[in-house]
């Protein structure tokens, strides 16, 4: 396990990197917007999950793959855009309001919600090469096992984005709260969260490797 200044040193980075608005960032704010705050932490915990398989990646290093092979690469890549334009055409062509009170709903997209947090994360190969590069840095074999040192850092990763994202989930869900008596554009918030997918897609679309 990483030492005691290892681990506060990562974590000042993590604090810095996680509070920089990104992609991340942008979907659970667009997400507790239009769903709530339960789907903003779906999201988070999707994302979350993401990270940990990122970082066992970077551990048996199937990362390095995305140096390696640029096909690899761009295949994730391109298969990235194609999600988030699916999921931007399913939000639009939903015919239910994000404000509408279906508890069966809710119930049902809950699990859609935290994949798609999940896949967003695990479909966008920046997101392993940043860690490729990053976890490295505060690792070294006389702390024991690489693997469970990267999981360490991802662990305080993950804790430090969640106490951030939190604060995003909150003041969207008080958003979410103001746009619900705007009776007169039911849709809105799809279209803000549809309109959120695409730009992320536009964006991985446009991603290079370096």
């Amino acid at each position: 396990m990483p030492d005691f200044s290892t681990l506060m040193i990562f974590a000042a980075a993590a604090l810095v990197l996680t509070a920089t608005p990104g992609p991340d960032m942008l979907l659970i704010a667009s997400r507790s917007v239009s769903q709530g705050r339960a789907a903003g932490f779906l999201t988070y915990a999707g994302i979350a999950l993401g990270t940990y398989c990122h970082a066992l990646a970077a551990a048996f290093g199937l990362s390095q793959l995305f140096v390696t092979v640029p096909a690899i690469y761009e295949a994730v890549r391109w298969a990235g855009c194609c999600y988030l334009l699916y999921l931007a055409y399913k939000t639009i062509r939903s015919e239910v309001t994000a404000f509408a009170p279906a508890s069966t709903l809710r119930r049902l997209s809950g699990r859609r919600i935290f994949f798609a947090g999940l896949a967003t994360n695990l479909l966008n190969p920046k997101m392993a090469l940043f860690v490729m590069a990053l976890f490295p840095q505060f690792v070294t074999a006389q702390n024991g096992s690489i693997t469970m040192q990267m999981l360490v850092l991802a662990t305080v990763l993950n804790g430090i984005g969640l106490v951030v994202n939190g604060a995003v989930i909150i003041l969207g869900s008080q958003i979410r709260a103001r746009l619900a008596s705007l009776s007169r554009f039911p849709k809105m918030p799809q279209y803000m969260l549809a309109t959120v997918f695409t730009g992320l897609a536009y964006r991985l679309a446009l991603q290079a490797r370096n």
